[in-house]
């Protein structure tokens, strides 16, 4: 027995050794130039070329872990005072096989691909990725938080260049200097990557093997030597830009403002300084955003605000280092964060009131006069990112007949973001913080209702331990907003909190206050590495007084939450599938006074079969809910249970054409709720420059409790409801054509139309009743009748024969198409010219009733609004 233990634990010794040997650091010589740099055409025949090291022997990641590739790939790395030179020899035995297609920048993924990984501070934890496809697409980002975040919204100024030959195909790249980050040393050693994927194999492999299994990912990179010699560059990047702007859209009799037509011309000016050899200044005057996608058409009937993605570049990029998320996950509270950089630029809060014969133009944002942000990590490990924007006051024009007065509708404002974090332990560990601050300078009454100030800050906590497979997190936040009583009424009367319910014993609503403070925290551990389990549990809460959304976002607060998630993954191919995952989820939730107020579950996994086709499908279990903002800061209300199922399934992704189909049904316990949608998403790729997608959805809701309005009688409020039906649909179409990977013209439209008609009118009587049907009370046909004329119902609740109260006609249409097509050509390195055109259609009527025939029809009939746009920026460099 003994010789046999001995025996498998040298066995396992071995093993381990021959692991830890497989994961190895892999060291390449980088070799300096001298006399003549490469020239960038992407052939590889220059003198350079012959002299440097190859660096070979790249490991398969998927889909066999640990294998050799389909096909050998080798790289070679030089350098200059000013320049890193990549070449990569990508060997193909099927040349003809090679995907090239053309795209915009970012956007060639669908195609054979190489890219290089440079982890110039070398902390560890951030890599500058440049990347490109056999199409000569760049495909360039950040990644940060050792690989659990990547931002391809950077856009460093470099050049690359492929060749396509019978070996296969070619790489050559020049990466400035002044485009990454690196301390001041006299010998430098940095962390490398190279990577491959082989598109109709749906293959990567990598220089240094990373297995599926393990933890972290830049902490995991080779490593780059012999760079000597090399200066911090000077960096100063200057862009300005100017444009022409013009606008079509319909005449309005009488309205002043509404003319038809209407044109500008502005300009601006967005700028790069590197401050030391790691830090660098981003600034903005009068930032355009002209030429950005718009944001889909829905419509929203909750109590809580919607989240719509950045797509600002000044705000995009460098978004990593600002990232200050209150919770784990990509559930529905991973929105909630310090920092939201929608708030800047807003629409104003305040509508002007109009009189008899007045019109208003009111402007549609808020203008940011100028912005700046400080970016970078010192070679301590210091992250540092500062953000410092300011914004006009907005003012409406309104019109009386041809008198003219100005009313304040946002005052001017100060935005500030600060945000540290340093890593300890060779990146295992790191504590940071974050505080943001927002100063409105607000001297009319009339906006009293606004937050003169508001602040907010946080430390967060992230350990890592047995190599990176295992984490533990803790984030802390603090709020307080200072205004007018008016303002911090309203902020305690909203739909984040309504401390105004009159079953909410721990909740006061003060209206004499003047400020309100609250905190917020997370807490969770987890395994992310080392084997085929994974898991996570933990915790967050918000007190009913945190308030973040002057710049953050917050949806709800006063709530804990518990949660649980466990996931087994395979990623070696198992009878019919390549990789599998399966999760499972379960939640618990209470107010502060400590009621439970919801719990559920679910159960969801799927994978990719052998033939490349994928799915995935899931069921979730939500309890019983106390819903504090279905009555809208009435008593809480007992929402029923549910049942949800969802499903998809997708096609070889690797074929020009290919679809997905999907859809999700829920199911209520109250036997009446019930909603289904369905999905198909086609893409297809004719050419290879030329790409068309088109992708139409389909809702049909049904809830029987849907809140319509508070009305008072006989001194007390009455919480109507109404069954609605709700039919929805739309259809997002994308087109795009590049004649090269620097001129690409691209169009985007979404016709959307949603109609919801009510019936089954009722009132809240006992919002926790234990039987559903107790909980109100249904207005029989002689409680409740319709004016036609006044498009109203009229309710006589005591039947007296008196109309008690009444309430506007809830039914509603809703139509609307947006598009965009941009014409984009970057004639030099960093410098561009867009030509954009807008279209805007939009009109609602209280119908209720759903035609998709007539409703599409109809869509393209309506007036439309059409912005023209042309924008011309150049680089410099200083």
């Amino acid at each position: 027995m003994n010789w046999k233990i001995l025996f498998l634990l040298m066995l396992g010794g071995t093993i381990l050794r021959a692991q830890e040997a497989s994961s190895e650091k892999r060291i390449y010589q980088a070799l300096p130039v001298n006399p003549h740099a490469p020239a960038i055409d992407g052939v590889l025949n220059d003198v350079i070329w012959h002299k440097a090291l190859s660096g070979s022997d790249f490991t398969q990641t998927e889909p066999h872990d640990g294998k050799a590739p389909s096909q050998q790939t080798d790289f070679k790395i030089v350098y200059d005072a000013k320049n890193i030179y990549v070449g990569i020899r990508a060997h193909d035995t099927e040349v003809n096989k090679i995907t090239e297609f053309v795209s915009r920048r970012d956007q060639g993924e669908e195609s054979d691909r190489v890219a290089v990984l440079l982890d110039s501070y070398f902390d560890k934890r951030t890599a500058f990725e440049f990347g490109v496809n056999a199409a000569g697409v760049k495909i360039d980002g950040i990644w940060s938080d050792d690989g659990d975040n990547r931002d391809f919204s950077w856009d460093p100024i470099w050049e690359v260049a492929t060749h396509i030959d019978d070996q296969g195909w070619t790489a050559e790249m020049r990466i400035p200097l002044s485009q990454i980050r690196f301390a001041k040393k006299d010998e430098h050693v940095w962390g490398l990557q190279v990577t491959r994927y082989i598109y109709r194999e749906n293959e990567w492999s990598m220089w240094q093997y990373f297995p599926q299994d393990a933890g972290g990912f830049v902490s995991r990179i080779g490593e780059l030597h012999n760079i000597k010699g090399i200066e911090t560059p000077r960096r100063i990047e200057l862009l300005p830009y100017t444009i022409s702007e013009g606008k079509l859209f319909p005449k309005e009799a009488g309205n002043p403002f509404a003319t038809g037509r209407d044109g500008k011309i502005n300009g601006g000016l967005d700028g790069k300084i590197g401050i030391t050899s790691d830090l660098t200044l981003n600034f903005t005057v009068n930032p355009d955003f002209g030429q950005v996608e718009a944001d889909p058409s829905e419509v929203n009937l909750s109590a809580f605000e919607s989240f719509f993605a950045e797509k600002r570049p000044f705000f995009i990029e460098g978004r990593n280092i600002f990232r200050y998320g209150l919770s784990f996950g990509d559930g529905s509270n991973s929105t909630e964060s310090l920092f939201y950089s929608r708030r800047l630029g807003r629409r104003p809060h305040h509508d002007p009131d109009l009189g008899d014969d007045e019109y208003a133009d009111v402007p549609d944002n808020s203008s940011i006069i100028s912005a700046a942000k400080i970016t970078g990590k010192t070679r301590g490990g210091l992250s540092i990112g500062i953000l410092d924007a300011v914004t006009a006051r907005e003012r409406a024009e309104i019109d009386l007949n041809g008198q003219r007065r100005f009313e304040t509708v946002e005052p001017a404002a100060n935005y500030f973001v600060g945000r540290l974090q340093k890593d300890f332990d060779r990146g295992n560990t790191s504590i940071g913080g974050m505080f943001t601050a927002v100063n409105r300078d607000i001297n009319e009454e009339h906006l009293n209702f606004i937050n003169a100030a508001a602040y907010a800050g946080g430390i967060d906590v992230n350990h890592q331990w047995s190599d990176k497979s295992y984490w533990i997190n803790f984030k802390t936040a603090v709020s307080r907003i200072e205004g007018d009583r008016q303002a911090i009424y309203d902020a305690q009367t909203s739909s984040r909190r309504y401390f105004q319910r009159p079953d909410a014993r721990h909740l006061t609503l003060d209206s004499t206050r003047t400020s309100l403070n609250g905190y917020a925290g997370a807490f969770g551990i987890g395994k992310t590495g080392g084997g085929h389990f994974r898991f996570m549990f933990g915790s967050t809460w918000r007190s009913p007084g945190f308030e973040i959304n002057d710049l953050g976002f917050l949806r709800v607060a006063d709530r804990v939450l518990q949660f649980v998630w466990f996931s087994y993954r395979e990623w070696q191919q198992k009878g019919w599938f390549r990789n599998f995952q399966i999760n499972f989820n379960q939640w618990n939730g209470w107010n502060f006074s400590g009621e439970k107020i919801f719990k559920g579950g679910n159960i969801n996994g799927g994978g990719r079969f052998k033939n490349n086709w994928r799915f995935w499908t899931g069921i979730n279990r939500q309890g019983t809910e106390i819903d504090a903002s279905a009555l809208r800061g009435g008593p809480a209300l007992k929402s029923p249970g549910s049942w949800n199922q969802w499903w998809n399934i997708s096609s070889d992704d690797t074929k020009p054409f290919r679809f997905s189909i999907g859809g999700s049904n829920r199911f209520s316990d109250d036997n009446i709720s019930r909603r289904n949608s369905f999905f198909v998403e086609t893409f297809w790729r004719p050419a290879k420059a030329m790409s068309v997608s088109l992708e139409p959805f389909y809702s049909f809701n049904k809830r029987d409790l849907q809140y319509v309005t508070t009305e008072n009688f006989a001194g007390e409020d009455r919480y109507l409801f109404g069954r609605l039906n709700q039919k929805t649909l739309g259809i997002v179409f994308r087109a795009n054509f590049s004649l090269t990977p620097t001129l690409s013209f691209q169009y985007y439209g979404q016709p959307f139309v949603s109609a919801g008609k009510y019936d089954a009118f009722k009132r809240i009587t006992t919002p926790r009743a234990d039987i559903y049907n107790d909980r109100f009370h249904v207005f029989s046909d002689d409680e409740i009748s319709f004016v036609e004329d006044g498009e109203a119902f009229d309710i006589d609740e005591n039947r007296d024969g008196t109309v008690d109260y009444s309430l506007d006609d809830p039914n509603f249409n809703f139509q609307e198409f947006r598009s965009n097509m941009v014409i984009r050509w970057e004639f030099r390195p960093g410098s561009t010219l867009f030509l954009v055109w807008s279209q805007q259609r939009s009109d609602s009527f209280s119908n209720g009733n759903f035609s998709f025939r007539r409703d599409f029809n109809s869509l393209f009939s309506i007036n439309a609004e059409n912005i023209f746009l042309a924008k011309f920026n150049y680089w410099f460099s200083l």
